[in-house]
């Protein structure tokens, strides 16, 4: 189902935006191309410096595990994982390929509920995620982890979605 088109609408259009999704999972709400496109466009603007492609695949837990031990040497599926390409000396592309983004459904389905959030908008976070790692921010050090949490928290706010590591407060224990 892989299907590499510019997205031409919204606010993708604006940011010149070729994405390249492959679905291989078979879960069901799955966001559609139009959603994805327009998550990774907001994520981009005044970041991307011109026309850019991804490639984002949304996978299974068996795939995303195989993929987290071979790169991370962790035996889990874990929810995002993020590839960046960089071009070999001397080659020079028309467009800027980011590189690659891979989401496992199960697990990023499995999270929402267990944080209490929207479905809806832990895919939009965690694909804006992966795309501000293909950017090149990153969380490995707490000064790190505090730029790239304010990018996406401002990201997010722009989609609309509030802040995803407020988690909302337990609901109240009826008495026994």
């Amino acid at each position: 189902m892989a299907s590499r088109k510019p997205a031409a609408t919204g606010a993708a259009a604006r940011t010149a935006l070729s994405l390249d999704l492959q679905l291989k999972s078979r879960a069901a709400h799955v966001p559609a191309r139009r959603q994805f496109a327009a998550w990774i466009a907001k994520a981009l603007l005044g970041r991307a410096g011109g026309p850019v492609e991804i490639t984002l695949r949304v996978v299974g837990p068996t795939e995303m595990r195989a993929l987290n031990r071979e790169y991370r040497g962790k035996d889990y599926a874990t929810n995002v994982l993020s590839f960046p390409f960089e071009a070999p000396a001397g080659v020079t592309l028309p467009v800027r390929v980011l590189g690659d983004i891979v989401l496992c459904a199960a697990t990023v389905q499995r999270e929402a509920r267990e944080q209490g959030k929207s479905v809806e908008a832990h895919w939009a976070h965690l694909t804006v995620h992966g795309v501000l790692h293909l950017l090149g921010l990153d969380h490995h050090t707490p000064r790190h982890a505090t730029v790239m949490e304010g990018a996406e928290i401002a990201v997010l706010a722009l989609l609309g979605y509030g802040n995803p590591y407020l988690l909302p407060a337990p609901s109240p224990q009826s008495p026994e």
